[in-house]
């Protein structure tokens, strides 16, 4: 179809895009161009310390409407969009009634460190790294298989409700997948490999839940999802103003990100930069399995060609510690502010900030760990602080990137970024300095969602191959290192001495 044809032809594409702190619907022309958009926040509810959950319900009204509201923003009508993508955050855990379509609890958010006893109960049987010949994941609070048991364990009936094939489990974009197309009256239980490679169920070699694992984490099979590709045809939408458009693609944020930024090749790699942020590395058809703290995840598998492979580095904490700077503690207004903050000065002061506030992700993987800011002395103020947020990004970022460098023997030449926090410029100016490589930002920085409409579109034949997609990608903006090669040594080995600071804060009970 060209940009010549009919107005009411399908010529467009669109993409929800579910993530931690808001949903979007963003309708995308052939190249790519953002034609509509709408957004709405939902609320983050925190029961106690170290507990992080959304309302099910508030997730799918945004999302059905902002639909709408993006829809009537461009003024068209279903007929003119071929597919529609999902995008979601990943390892929020959602159980609910096959029936009435109701949550039996609240979602469990990725963030959420609920089952940290559980998590230290099984690595002392066999050690934190039991389950990674199998799942490519270490053991940690971060994915959904122990949430589902959580959920499980503590309402009351639900875990022999669950056996007895009355409750579903999915990932969000399970439970929105299933909602939009139907619910209760023939919705479609089903979810991507990408998704189900971040459960701790699926088996990296058979792209299939693993009778082990559910039985080790007590997950009955009756409620897991059927896992699919990342593009093909799903269902079509049964609510909305896009009722009867085909669903073609289902992928986790990050995976879909990496196909927004074409990383189809072994070795490109991206780093998204939001709440926290997270590196792929397109590692090609064969699985390379970590021995520097990271994860082995599926990229993307497009219709029935084999299954990409990638390693992950998953940061916690990177754009909300900027929020918890302006929430908490009042320095800046907005969270736009902190460039300009962190501009008042011309270094960090001596001063550097962990940001475990739950823990430690890649490549430590602590969860005993907590937040630290190291090298206080009076001459610190709020200028030094600020900068030292933006160096806790760019430095973790650092310790992902040597980790897979180390693993895949591929060194690092290039970084694509994309997220919100690439507006900032000293930080990717920062990024550039920590790596000692060329950060790159693309003209379309919405890679999420881009890359959940170029899913939807190759599974609806909208674009014919990866090659359709690569001559639509294009940089706004590249930044070079521009510090001494000495300092740069110096600044991350005071980096390293703080992160090993926070380690093991937290005691067991």
């Amino acid at each position: 179809m060209t940009q010549s044809a009919s107005a009411s032809a399908p010529h467009l594409l669109g993409a929800l895009d579910q993530g931690t702190s808001s949903t979007r619907f963003m309708i995308f022309n052939r190249q790519g161009g953002v034609v509509s958009s709408a957004q709405r926040e939902h609320r983050q509810i925190y029961p106690q310390a170290g507990w992080v959950e959304h309302a099910p319900s508030e997730i799918l009204a945004s999302s059905l409407a902002v639909m709408n509201e993006a829809m009537q923003a461009a003024g068209i009508s279903g007929k003119q969009v071929a597919a529609v993508g999902i995008t979601n955050q990943r390892e929020t855990a959602v159980v609910w009634d096959r029936t009435t379509g109701e949550a039996i609890y609240n979602a469990v958010v990725w963030q959420d460190t609920r089952v940290a006893d559980t998590v230290a109960h099984l690595a002392s049987h066999g050690g934190q790294d039991r389950f990674r010949a199998i799942t490519g994941l270490p053991l940690s609070t971060y994915f959904s298989g122990l949430k589902i048991a959580w959920i499980l364990d503590h309402v009351p009936g639900a875990r022999a409700r669950a056996e007895a094939g009355e409750l579903l489990f999915g990932n969000i974009d399970t439970y929105l997948l299933w909602n939009l197309t139907g619910g209760a009256e023939g919705g479609l239980h089903a979810t991507d490999v990408t998704n189900a490679s971040r459960t701790q169920l699926m088996n990296l070699h058979t792209l299939a839940w693993d009778p082990g694992m559910l039985d080790v984490l007590r997950v009955p099979a009756a409620m897991m999802p059927d896992i699919r590709s990342s593009s093909e045809y799903f269902a079509d939408l049964k609510t909305s103003s896009l009722a009867g458009v085909p669903i073609c693609g289902v992928l986790g944020d990050q995976h879909a990100a990496l196909v927004g930024q074409t990383c189809f090749q072994p070795g490109e790699l991206k780093n998204t930069y939001g709440t926290g942020c997270f590196l792929l590395m397109n590692t090609g058809t064969s699985r390379v399995d970590s021995a520097a703290g990271l994860l082995t995840t599926l990229a993307y598998r497009f219709g029935n060609q084999p299954a990409v492979y990638a390693l992950e580095g998953s940061i916690a904490v990177t754009g909300s510690l900027v929020q918890w700077l302006r929430d908490n503690l009042g320095l800046i207004e907005t969270s736009a502010d902190i460039e300009a903050l962190a501009r008042t000065v011309d270094d960090n002061g001596g001063v550097y900030f962990v940001p475990a506030f739950s823990g430690l992700y890649a490549p430590y993987w602590k969860d005993s760990a907590r937040g630290v800011i190291a090298g206080l002395t009076r001459y610190v103020n709020k200028g030094h602080l600020a900068r030292a947020v933006l160096e806790a990004t760019a430095f973790q970022t650092r310790d992902v990137v040597a980790a897979m460098e180390a693993d895949s023997g591929i060194p690092l030449k290039q970084l694509r970024t994309d997220g919100g926090m690439v507006v900032n410029e000293l930080l990717m100016q920062m990024q550039a300095n920590t790596l000692n490589c060329s950060v790159v930002r693309p003209r379309m920085r919405e890679t999420t969602a881009l890359g959940a409409a170029y899913a939807a579109g190759l599974g609806c034949g909208f674009y014919k191959d990866t090659d359709d997609l690569r001559n639509y990608w294009s940089v706004d903006k590249t930044w070079h290192p521009d510090i001494d090669p000495r300092e740069r040594d110096r600044q991350y080995r005071q980096w390293k001495k703080a992160v090993h600071r926070s380690f093991d804060w937290e005691e067991a009970d």
